[in-house]
């Protein structure tokens, strides 16, 4: 009883999907890497935090370098070039304070949480 094994040719296409994934993730990386560079030579993380200033909402964009400093940037428009730079590749990060990692080319929930050890998730809310 010869049987074929079915579940080969899934993996190999998983396998060649994975790699296509994988290539498009580094050619966006360094696509983004190059029009930072650009923007602001320098520049390592992007922090985007979006605020509410008298009932309009907008985004605070911060660019850090590799020791986590302020890049000090002549005007504000390097700020607001970065952050439609990242909207425009992440449209789906706008809500949500997020860190971009220039090196890896990835995009980090960057929201504020206490640990689940201290409780505070469950702890009543007073006013």
């Amino acid at each position: 009883m010869n049987t074929q094994n079915s579940t080969r040719p899934l993996r190999a296409a998983a396998a060649i999907r994975g790699g296509q994934a994988g290539r498009r993730h580094i050619t966006r990386a360094g696509v983004i890497r190059r029009q930072l560079d650009q923007i602001a030579p320098g520049v390592a993380v992007v922090c985007m935090v979006p605020v509410t200033t008298a009932g309009a909402h907008g985004t605070h964009v911060m660019l850090l370098n590799d020791l986590a400093q302020p890049i000090a940037v002549g005007d504000a428009e390097a700020h607001r070039a970065a952050g439609r730079l990242l909207r425009h590749a992440f449209p789906a990060a706008r809500d949500t304070a997020h860190d971009y990692y220039v090196q890896s080319g990835c995009m980090v929930d960057a929201t504020p949480a206490a640990p689940a050890a201290l409780g505070t998730d469950t702890a009543p809310v007073t006013l």
